[in-house]
Order: structure tokens, then C-alpha cells, then sequence
């Protein structure tokens, strides 16, 4: 399983990379990855002309969207549509964050789980 992480590099620039998940267990039920920490879950609607500029993280989270996408755009130019479904963790809280606009016309929810 891969989940899209976005992060800052030592110049304050966000990047992308891929994180695959691996598994701790496997049995009839299907594969587990170990339990990882988080503080909290948080539900998110948002409106389909959202667009928004250049902003940093607010904090260490995993995104999962439900229903829809989001473009995320990272400081070095790097553009990726994370869809309904997919996963990101977002880490670049500092330097000069990212740009995130909606994709296809639609509300969309989304969970955040922090991490911190």
C-alpha cells in the first residue's frame, strides 16, 4: 500500500515521495500494518471552488479523502492529484507549505488524523 507523504527539506522547500506501508500481520481477515500513533481525528467538508495559496502544514496529519480529490501543489513545482480514497501525509509545517485546490466540481470530505 502506498500513501503520497509530503515534506520540507532543510531549505524550507516541500517536496513529494511515496511511502509504502508494510505489513505486520496477515491472516484471513486480510493484511495489518503495526498500530501507528495518533492524537485525535478531525471531520472536514469542503466546497468545491476551494483554493487555496501558500500555506504550511498546521500541523503533522494524515489526509484521507472520501469523496472527492484535492490538487496539492508542493514548492518545488510538483503537482499531485490525491483522489477519493487515497492517503497523504502531510509534514511540511514549515518553510512555504503548499498550494491546494479542488478538483472536479465537488464537495469534498475528508478525515484528518494527526499525528502529533
Amino acid at each position: 500500500m502506498r500513501i503520497h507523504n509530503l515534506y520540507t527539506d532543510p531549505n524550507g522547500q516541500s517536496h513529494f515521495r511515496d511511502i509504502e506501508i508494510d505489513w505486520a500481520e496477515e491472516g484471513p481477515a486480510g493484511k495489518l500494518s503495526k498500530r501507528l500513533p495518533a492524537t485525535g481525528i478531525i471531520f472536514r467538508e469542503v466546497q468545491p471552488a476551494y483554493d487555496l495559496d501558500w500555506h504550511p502544514a498546521p500541523r503533522r496529519q494524515y489526509i484521507i479523502n472520501l469523496d472527492a480529490g484535492v490538487q496539492i501543489t508542493a514548492s518545488d513545482g510538483e503537482a499531485r492529484i490525491i483522489g477519493a480514497g487515497e492517503v497523504i501525509l502531510v509534514e511540511d509545517t514549515t518553510g512555504k507549505g503548499h498550494l491546494s485546490k479542488a478538483v472536479g466540481g465537488q464537495i469534498r470530505h475528508c478525515i484528518f488524523v494527526p499525528v502529533e
